[in-house]
């Protein structure tokens, strides 16, 4: 699978409250979500991004409190995927049981706001456009990689293991 889209810069440890404040928590429907999205970091970023965009961040991203309300939301804004140094690991397996694609990435501290990437999941390839630059990240094992396809966890569980 091949993601593209303008980077939305982020910092070191963005906290689940800064991606989706615990005021909005009275609804689980990602698009209502993602209007909200990322509004205590940035006021403007569900006004300015658009579907397909790639959050980049520093460590620790999806720290905090363990909701998964927190990668609906990113999905729910139209992103596409986020890479950060590192993540949570709570939000990390959040992240994959929402289908949300996220690839931790040791260089991603090079990438700005703006810059155009190149996602490739199957081989964990990211290009920065704006920069000529490749990056390789370790990509995510078969089954994880069909969870994500799949939209999820539950989705997956449902295509795979439930009579019809």
């Amino acid at each position: 699978m091949i993601l593209k889209g303008t980077v939305h810069k982020f910092g070191d440890d963005v906290n689940t409250d800064e991606i989706i404040p615990a005021r909005y928590l009275d609804t689980i429907d990602p698009i209502e979500l993602g209007k909200h999205c990322m509004e205590d970091a940035d006021k403007e970023f569900a006004k300015r991004v658009k579907k397909g965009d790639i959050i980049v961040a520093g460590k620790n991203f999806g720290c905090g409190s363990s909701r998964e309300h927190a990668p609906v939301s990113i999905t729910g804004a139209g992103v596409s995927c986020v890479i950060a140094r590192n993540f949570a690991r709570i939000f990390y397996r959040n992240a994959i049981n929402t289908g949300l694609v996220i690839l931790e990435l040791p260089e991603a501290g090079e990438i700005v706001s703006g810059d155009e990437l190149e996602v490739d999941l199957d081989n964990g390839v990211v290009k920065n456009l704006t920069k000529n630059k490749t990056y390789h990240s370790q990509k995510f094992p078969g089954f994880m990689q069909k969870i994500i396809n799949a939209g999820g966890l539950i989705s997956f569980i449902r295509s795979n293991y439930i009579k019809k």
